[in-house]
């Protein structure tokens, strides 16, 4: 829209004026709760020491080299995942080292920026704005959208992309001209998950078809999809040209096409694995979904109905069928998840609205009450179980309880008084919630479950040479342990590791005094230990 046309029209300046000023207050409020110690708590296995370790190789090669083009790990080409984000870290590290903060940067960026790509997607399904306010709110306030976006992984850059890619789709239905900016949004995607962009692709495809099936037949759709994959083809292309074979059976059969009906190191559940996983993280937000999608399929007939129909039901199906169950596969479905409560939540608001005072004649139902009751007592109840009085003392933990527990038991009085200002203290409660749990150190529990990889990485630089292959007893690979250590670590077979004692003339092992006991090596130097785990060398 024109500077002219704003002001021949005042009434639609002012209209794009405050959707620009809610982007832009979105975007602020994302960027602080996803960059906000970011640098705080070591990376984590596996995602991130793996996505770390390609980036820093890419960082180091010379300006002559291919590595961008080519990527490496461990002196080995990778070949798992297409490489725009490490390409995003690896520029990171140029401007501010290497660290975990520009390593989880540029993910963090990417994940806030779809918080306002969710608003404007909004704006163009729905007739008001509150509904697409809310969503974005709802959406801001998912805990796994919070927690996964901000750590060194592909998924806040596929939420990112689509969330632009549908902005774009919906976009073009009223100025063609923006189906230049979907093909852009399908090639990024392409090149950070290829398969899963096709997935995603064929779920805009099917939105489309079933909404504004004149836009299939656009050339400027077709035209921007094929400008748009024009870098990944190019990408694709170079890969097929140099490593032929093996990077189709590892690019896109191993780690795409297999992980539909063969579960990758053992990461595998029930059909209902995500459908627990959405149970197990979404609250408050959860509360509502049934009355929401009750309210979806009243309304199946309009276009935001349809789009989070095709949206959830449809990705939902194809992962819970796939033999691989990760917890962050169904990042895709929560923004679909945020418009389906942010249009329920729009819904109570506007009545409010129209009725000219919060409180209102009609009531809403009896078990948002309980269920808002139940959750605030289980929070009171962890909230005591982590203070100084419980079993447990972990003061972080019982603040960021507390701050949750008290938003649920105001929101409850709230909606038990039929006033819809419990929407905002729920927002607003969430989003201090966890930003109080993005301070803490509990952010990436996972770091709890094995042990601290930082230590141990510090004795293995000190003790072996730089790139040297340390064998271990360990049963797992730490690509955490291999990114600190700029070391590769490989489990080990006793009988292995005895026989390339007795034959290599330089070996070094990580392991444990039990173990280190069994397996009675000679002759032996005892090097440094930390954590329990000793590095122990062959003298040479």
């Amino acid at each position: 829209m024109s500077t002219l046309e704003w002001f021949r029209n005042p009434a639609l300046f002012s209209k794009e004026r405050v959707d620009q000023g809610w982007f832009a207050g979105l975007l602020l409020a994302a960027l602080l709760l996803f960059t906000v110690n970011l640098g705080g708590l070591p990376l984590r296995d596996w995602d991130e020491g793996t996505v770390a370790q390609v980036a820093r190789e890419i960082y180091r090669a010379g300006p002559g080299s291919m590595t961008w083009l080519y990527p490496m790990i461990a002196g080995t080409p990778y070949l798992s995942k297409p490489p725009l984000v490490h390409w995003l870290i690896a520029l990171a590290y140029q401007l501010g080292g290497v660290n975990e903060w520009t390593t989880r940067l540029p993910g963090a960026i990417l994940t806030a920026l779809s918080v306002p790509l969710l608003f404007g997607i909004g704006r163009e399904v729905f007739p008001r704005r509150t509904p697409a306010i809310l969503a974005a709110l709802v959406y801001l306030t998912l805990l796994p959208v919070v927690r996964h976006g901000r750590l060194a992984m592909l998924d806040g850059a596929v939420l990112c992309f689509f969330l632009l890619l549908l902005f774009c789709l919906l976009r073009t239905r009223r100025d063609l001209r923006w189906g230049l900016g979907v093909g852009v949004a399908f090639g990024l995607l392409c090149l950070t998950k290829g398969i899963l962009a096709l997935l995603l692709g064929a779920i805009a495809a099917v939105f489309i078809l079933l909404d504004t099936p004149r836009l299939l037949t656009s050339a400027y759709v077709w035209g921007g999809l094929w400008l748009g994959s024009l870098p990944a083809i190019a990408w694709y292309g170079a890969q097929w040209q140099r490593y032929g074979e093996k990077f189709i059976g590892i690019s896109l059969l191993s780690q795409s096409f297999n992980r539909i009906w063969i579960p990758v190191e053992a990461n595998t559940g029930p059909p209902w694995y995500y459908l627990i996983e959405i149970l197990k993280y979404s609250l408050p937000w959860l509360l509502f979904l049934p009355w929401g999608f009750r309210l979806v399929w009243e309304n199946r007939v309009l276009g935001w109905a349809k789009l989070v129909l095709v949206w959830s039901v449809g990705f939902l199906l194809v992962i819970s069928l796939m033999s691989t169950k990760l917890p962050w596969y169904v990042l895709p479905v929560y923004p679909a998840f945020a418009l389906v409560v942010g249009a329920l939540l729009g819904e109570v608001w506007n009545f409010s609205d129209l009725m000219g005072f919060r409180h209102v004649n009609r009531p809403y139902p009896k078990l948002w009450v309980v269920l808002l009751g139940l959750v605030a007592i289980a929070g009171w109840a962890g909230s005591f179980y982590f203070s100084n009085l419980g079993l447990e003392p972990k003061p972080h933990l019982q603040l960021i309880l507390t701050a949750a527990a008290l938003t649920l038991t105001t929101a409850m009085i709230l909606a038990a008084q039929r006033d819809s200002q419990f929407i905002p203290v729920l927002i607003w409660g969430s989003y201090l919630s966890l930003l109080l749990l993005m301070l803490s150190p509990y952010w990436v529990w996972e770091l709890n479950e094995q042990f601290p990889v930082q230590p141990v990485a510090a004795i293995l630089r000190q003790g072996t040479p730089p790139g040297q292959l340390v064998m271990t007893t360990y049963p797992n690979t730490r690509p955490s342990l291999d990114f600190y250590s700029d070391r590769q670590i490989i489990p080990t077979p006793t009988a292995t590791i005895q026989h390339r004692w007795r034959n290599d003339p330089q070996a070094f092992l990580l392991t444990d005094q039990t173990t280190l006991n069994q397996l009675d090596l000679t002759p032996i130097k005892r090097i440094n230990q930390a954590e329990g785990w000793i590095l122990v060398g062959k003298p040479y």
